[in-house]
């Protein structure tokens, strides 16, 4: 692999006047400039980029660390908050916390360690560990989180306004007849989870429905956990006759609940779901969902960053919220006039 030395010796000149047309940090002779570009191409000669940002005090490069990147919501994040740092020339580090906070603290310790330009962080949790933190403050790096909020009065934070999304959501049921409505609203440690029970409440208060705790469930976000908690819902009696579903993955994990339970959507159940995903316009499934603006959120949370990169003196946080969509489908069709199970307040 050439090294710069190598560069410096086929341009026929000295390792310094290599560095500075690579890092644009004084002016060289045009004609000279050209000859140690074309041997950098010839040799295919790639900088070390945390060399680099040691020599110049500036990266081009950004920490991303997502919870799961086997939810196909994160794969779209991904892509808002790429092209929007591809278009201000900065390149991603990408990480998975795989909803671990441990793991989410390792790869902390890694992006620091990498001398990032800033970071990007779906956290597992409110707090982030504050050594660390200081650490990236110190050093004058800023950091936003995306999706979900934490509890730093220095973190900005871009997210979807989740309480009305999911307010929507149950106002819609209950306009179309669904009145005994189950919840699954992922756990209740991150404040998604948390705002989209909230919303859930408030639609069944403001609809004078009594809400009633056996028909609320929390868990992970994953399929798994959307079979078993909405297998336990559909046991209970008087049976419950819809569902809100807290994420893709908890939805098509209810999904399977109900199939097992030999139940039609929407004939015998109601269902609504969060997220917009590819499958979720299938005939088949025909999902009303509650659509985030998913590469706008990695888009703003990129732009939100860049701020803080171009003005590293400001200091007020800044908490960045978006509308999300409900998108109407089949699965949550009008229901027949039936007795109505829910206590009226």
């Amino acid at each position: 692999m050439p090294n710069i030395q190598d560069v410096a010796k086929q341009a026929g000149v000295s390792i310094s006047t290599v560095s500075r047309v690579l890092n644009g940090t004084a002016k060289v002779n045009n004609e000279v400039k050209k000859r140690v570009e074309a041997s950098i191409q010839a040799l295919d000669y790639q900088p070390n980029p945390a060399a680099r940002s040691l020599r110049t005090n500036h990266s081009r490069i950004i920490g991303l660390l997502i919870s799961d990147i086997q939810n196909p919501f994160f794969m779209r994040l991904i892509q808002g908050v790429e092209d929007e740092a591809q278009r201000h020339d900065y390149s991603l580090i990408l990480c998975n916390s795989n909803e671990n906070p441990q793991r989410e603290q390792q790869y902390l310790e890694v992006l620091y360690s990498e001398r990032v330009a800033g970071a990007i962080i779906v956290p597992t949790r409110e707090r982030l560990d504050v050594v660390t933190l200081n650490k990236f403050k110190e050093r004058n790096v800023p950091i936003v989180v995306v999706d979900r909020r934490v509890k730093d009065k220095h973190v900005d934070a871009v997210l979807v306004d989740n309480v009305r999304g999911a307010y929507e959501a149950v106002a819609h049921l209950v306009s179309n007849g669904y009145h005994r409505i189950g919840a699954i609203t992922g756990p209740l440690t991150v404040t998604t989870g948390r705002d989209r029970l909230e919303g859930y409440r408030q639609a069944l208060r403001d609809a004078g429905i009594y809400n009633d705790p056996a028909l609320e469930r929390s868990g992970n976000f994953d399929v798994a956990t959307g079979q078993k908690l909405a297998g336990e819902l559909l046991q209970l009696s008087p049976p419950i006759d819809a569902l809100f579903l807290g994420n893709n993955l908890l939805t098509l994990g209810a999904w399977k609940a109900i199939h097992a339970h030999n139940l039609k959507v929407p004939g015998d159940i109601g269902l609504v779901g969060y997220d917009e995903t590819y499958w979720s316009s299938l005939d088949e499934l025909s999902l009303t969902t509650v659509t985030q603006p998913v590469y706008e959120l990695g888009s703003a949370a990129f732009l939100r960053l860049y701020q803080h990169l171009q003005n590293p003196a400001i200091e007020s946080r800044q908490e960045v919220l978006l509308a999300a969509t409900l998108t109407v489908r089949g699965s949550s069709l009008p229901r027949p006039v039936l007795p109505i199970h829910g206590t009226r307040l």
